[in-house]
Order: C-alpha cells, then sequence, then structure tokens
C-alpha cells in the first residue's frame, strides 16, 4: 500500500549497465522520477536512449545496477527473482508492441490465461476474461484465434489480458508501433479511457508524438538521462531532435534472462518436466513469448494447465459455440491504497 501523499512509482538515482566480457556499456545513468497512482506518462526517445530498459525496470522485469525503485511502497530493486515474479503478475499488466499471444488459443483463452495463477473458481474465471474482453470491445470476438483478426483486434486482445488481474499498473511497449494510423488511433483511446474511467497508471514507450500526446506527461531521455518532464498539449506536438548515435545495447544482455530466443526460452524448457520437453517441445517454443513476464516455475504450470484444455494443442479449430457475450463489464475499478 502506497502511504497517503507518497508517489505510486518512485525512481531515485537509478543507472543501468550492461556487461559483454569485460566492456560495460552504460544505458541509463541517475535517473529520478516520481509518478502518481492514475497518471499516465509516455516515455520518449530516439532508439537507444533507455526508454525500454526504464520501462522493464519499472514493470520488474529487470534490475537496476545501482539506486532504488519503489512501488506501492514495496523496494522492487531488492527483491529476488521469486519474489519479483510474484510481485509482477499480482501489479503488472504487460502490454507488448507485437501482442505476444498464444496462436493456439482462442482469444478468451489467452485473456483467460493469467487467471490460471490464482485462486479464481472456473466461472470466475470466466466472468473477469469476458468482462476485460467487452471493455475493450471484442465480446463478439472471443472464440476467434489470433490469426482470425486483425492488429488492432490483437492488440485489443492483449490489452484485456492485461487487466484481467486488475493490476493497478499498466506498462506497453510501443503499443501503437505495428499498427495503421486508425487502429493505433483506437488502441490510444482505450488506453486512455483505461485510465480515466478505471484509474490505471499507465505507463508508455513511444517514439510517436501523436501517441506520446494522448499522456497526461511525456518525459524524454537522450542517451540515458533524463532530459525533461512536461505536461502533455491536447495536440501532438513537433517530435524532439534526433540524438547523436549511441552505443547500442548488446542484444544479448537485454531482460532478466538475457535475449528472449538465447535466455528466456532456454530458461524455461529448463525447468519442463519430461513430457513436456518430449512431447510439446515444438509448441511449448511457439507459445513461449506469450508467458514473458513470469517466472520458468509459473510458465510451467500455465504449461500444464493448457495440456488439460479441451482439445488445446496446434491446428485446432474454431469452435462453433461462442462464449455468451457479457453486456456489462463485471471489473470494478480498484482505488489507489486498496489490496
Amino acid at each position: 500500500m502506497t502511504p497517503s501523499g507518497s508517489p505510486l512509482i518512485s525512481i531515485e538515482g537509478v543507472s543501468k549497465v550492461y556487461r559483454r566480457d569485460a566492456i560495460e556499456i552504460p544505458v541509463l545513468k541517475d535517473i529520478n522520477l516520481a509518478l502518481s497512482a492514475g497518471e499516465f506518462i509516455a516515455l520518449m526517445g530516439p532508439s537507444g536512449s533507455g526508454k525500454t530498459t526504464l520501462l522493464n525496470l519499472i514493470a520488474g522485469l529487470d534490475q537496476p545496477t545501482r539506486g532504488r525503485i519503489k512501488i506501492g511502497g514495496e523496494d522492487i530493486s531488492s527483491m529476488n527473482e521469486g519474489t519479483l515474479a510474484t510481485w509482477r503478475s499480482e501489479n503488472i499488466g504487460l502490454i507488448f508492441q507485437l501482442y505476444n499471444l498464444i496462436p493456439v488459443l482462442t482469444a478468451f483463452e489467452n485473456v483467460e490465461l493469467p487467471l490460471f495463477l490464482t485462486d479464481l473458481s472456473k466461472k470466475d474465471r470466466r466472468e473477469h476474461a469476458e468482462a476485460a474482453l467487452a471493455i475493450v470491445g471484442l465480446a463478439d470476438r472471443m472464440d476467434h484465434f489470433p490469426r482470425q483478426l486483425s492488429g488492432g483486434q490483437e492488440q485489443r486482445v492483449a490489452i484485456a489480458r492485461a487487466i484481467v488481474t486488475d493490476t493497478l499498473i499498466l506498462v506497453a511497449d510501443e503499443p501503437t508501433g505495428d499498427l495503421d494510423a486508425r487502429s493505433a488511433e483506437d488502441i490510444l483511446r482505450l488506453l486512455g479511457r483505461l485510465n480515466t474511467e478505471f484509474d490505471k497508471t499507465i505507463v508508455m514507450v513511444t517514439h510517436d508524438p501523436k501517441a506520446a500526446a494522448c499522456a497526461r506527461v511525456s518525459v524524454h531521455l537522450d542517451k540515458g538521462v533524463l532530459r525533461e518532464s512536461m505536461a502533455m498539449p491536447a495536440v501532438a506536438t513537433a517530435p524532439p531532435p534526433a540524438a547523436a548515435a549511441v552505443a547500442p545495447v548488446p542484444a544479448e544482455a537485454t531482460g532478466t534472462y538475457g535475449p528472449f530466443s538465447e535466455g528466456f526460452v532456454p530458461r524455461t524448457d529448463a525447468e519442463m518436466d519430461e513430457e513436456l520437453r518430449s512431447e510439446r517441445r515444438a509448441w511449448a517454443r511457439e507459445v513461449a513469448q506469450g508467458f514473458e513476464g513470469l517466472a520458468p516455475n509459473e510458465i510451467v504450470e500455465l504449461m500444464k494447465k493448457l495440456e488439460s484444455l479441451p482439445q488445446s494443442g496446434p491446428g485446432r479449430e474454431p469452435s462453433r459455440e461462442r462464449p455468451r457475450p457479457v453486456s456489462a463489464p463485471a471489473i470494478p475499478a480498484r482505488r489507489p491504497g486498496d489490496k
């Protein structure tokens, strides 16, 4: 719980350095930032400026080299890996540029998946998933597979998955970067609605000034340094001038476990039991991207849940029976300070 009057997110003297052999690559330098509950902030900057690294630190997907990050009064920068994974599942909703949906699951099943890590009953899981899909305007697309949806619809499913556990904070990494202009506008309106109507605190990385204009506050990063913080006007502003090129962060140094293909997936594979490795290894690797942000043991648990789903697996055809649509969202807006 955040003490009264304290910021929901407090970043104090945070630096991040990646290492490749004997070479140190500084990515963030002495970042200080405080965000109140209910804020909608855009992190902007040129490629290599450190904005996605800062987002990952806020989301608990990575940890700082120096400094402290407190969210809701908890110091997440001192948490061990297991504690951090539990904290992340309870407090952070993740939205990715490329959606990270599991292709062999329907929209409803993709949204329901995080709820398997809770104590909710099957009935309650269905109600939560239906409500989340209704909020994003996809109550009539619940039984569609990702391949049957447009890019904008896929991103709305991903947003429904991010809000289904009613986390207070949503982190979005270029959520409109893979969308056409009209779909991008729809997604930005949806994020604005989640912020104003459902009191979600949103931290969004974007290079697009039109997207940043939808946030309440914008901060600019340049070579890992926080240059400015400003309230956003009602209309889009011109993009900041391009910064000088900086040394790129090595791909293998990103994320909690390293790059997705070389760190996250092998770490997950190592945690899987013999049955999954021998019979479903290819499928497991295909769907693993939908589990980014979870601890390996949680991924194993969800993979076993997938194995138990009726007719689940590659090549499953859409059901002829549509889930019952809902007319109104059932997820109450959670207020700052609620447990």
